[in-house]
């Protein structure tokens, strides 16, 4: 049986073995709060990522599946979790605690909330210029802000564990979970944060896009049949007007938004193989973030 003073984090974790620590230490890292319920999943891992957990001590508890697939990962984690809000976090992230606090008293303080996420930090030090380039053009973009996706980090209700819980495997889960709430359902906890490593080079970030570019095929096939049931279908595309409008407001983003488009120019190519072959299960990992 669940209880509502307990918060509970799962983390699904595949050969997540050198960056994990960071994440865990910064969770753990204040000894005077009785701290959250963590559940690491290590999902297929040829790696130390069950050891590197484990050694964190009794406030983490470590479970490891054969199968090398998150969302068999979140399911298990479910099922070993304890209570509510409940915060599914990506290994390679970093939150802190105070970060966890500040999520569960945003969706304990207003009842119609069901999900939040954390504001996003992108350290762009040490990335090739191109990176940075689309970064601070993405990160402007009105869905990437308002959305729930791309951060790593997402808090529910015990509402909204159930909504997101009916969601089908899919490789954009993030963004399927974000789009499952209404505008009114969700929210972006600014107080929050949470660092998401970006990759370091144009060759990462394409291998990035390219998997992007793939899931939200799959995903929009998801919706169509939503919408063949009669269900509204929402969309966190970027559209051309988006660009248009950033370029409007800040004419100066020019060379940004030019690599932007040639980078979705890419990743559609890259990905157009694996839409035509329904691979929707090859997962595209950007190494160099993991550095």
């Amino acid at each position: 049986m669940h209880t509502a003073r307990v918060t509970s984090i799962v983390i699904p974790a595949h050969n997540e073995g050198r960056v994990i620590g960071r994440l865990l230490d910064a969770l753990l890292a204040d000894p005077s709060a009785s701290g959250p319920d963590i559940v690491v999943v290590c999902n297929g891992c040829t790696d130390d990522t069950a050891r590197v957990a484990g050694a964190r001590g009794d406030r983490v508890r470590v479970v490891e599946i054969p199968t090398p697939s998150k969302h068999t990962a979140l399911r298990v984690g479910d099922e070993h979790a304890r209570g509510f809000p409940r915060l599914y976090v990506d290994a390679d992230v970093v939150v802190g605690a105070a970060d966890v606090r500040a999520l569960a008293g945003a969706l304990a303080g207003d009842p119609g909330l069901l999900a939040a996420a954390p504001g996003r930090d992108i350290p762009l030090a040490g990335c090739a210029w191109p990176v940075r380039a689309y970064y601070r053009v993405w990160q402007l973009l009105p869905a990437v802000r308002e959305g729930l996706f791309g951060r790593g980090v997402i808090a529910v209700t015990e509402e909204g564990h159930e909504r997101i819980a009916a969601l089908p495997p899919l490789m954009a889960d993030d963004l399927a979970a974000s789009l499952a709430f209404g505008p009114g359902e969700r929210r972006v906890v600014e107080a929050a944060r949470v660092v998401v490593r970006p990759p370091r080079t144009w060759s990462d970030l394409i291998r990035r896009k390219v998997r992007a570019a793939t899931s939200s095929a799959e995903f929009e096939r998801f919706q169509a049949t939503r919408e063949t049931q009669g269900a509204a279908a929402p969309s966190a595309r970027t559209r051309t007007g988006d660009l248009r409008a950033l370029l409007r407001a800040r004419p100066a983003l020019l060379p940004g938004v030019v690599v932007f488009a040639a980078a979705a120019l890419a990743a559609r190519r890259g990905s157009r193989r694996a839409i035509r072959d329904r691979d929707f299960s090859t997962w595209l990992r950007d190494e160099s973030s993991r550095q």
